[in-house]
């Protein structure tokens, strides 16, 4: 795994896929590092960071929280992401947690908690 913030990010999106999708996952879902949109780059970067602020800011007391709270989290800063570079967006790319499928609330959930135990 790279030690760069935003492919941390989408390394954890695409193991966290793999594992929680059903079925097959829409090609887009797994593209590589080097296949993802810009906007998608910049905007893993940024919701590592923040995670990661989070984190150490809380002096490692996030690990308390529930995988929900966690999963949430990312969530909610992805949705910022979303709305930062996306003037219109679908509905279903800001759709709030409890609307979220089960595979892409636990696959939030496994982000945080890789960037939780990555290095600085």
């Amino acid at each position: 795994m790279s030690s760069e913030p935003g492919r941390i990010f989408r390394d954890a999106w695409i193991a966290g896929v793999k594992r929680h999708y059903p079925g097959e996952p829409k090609p887009g879902y797994v593209a590589p590092w080097e296949e993802t949109p810009d906007w998608e780059r910049q905007s893993a970067a940024a919701v590592y960071e923040q995670v990661r602020t989070f984190v150490e800011l809380s002096d490692g007391q996030t690990a308390k929280l529930t995988r929900e709270q966690k999963g949430r989290f990312v969530a909610t800063c992805w949705i910022a992401q979303i709305y930062k570079h996306i003037p219109e967006p679908k509905p279903a790319y800001v759709a709030d947690w409890s609307d979220l499928p089960e595979w892409q609330r636990e696959t939030d959930a496994d982000i945080f908690e890789q960037i939780e135990r990555s290095p600085r």
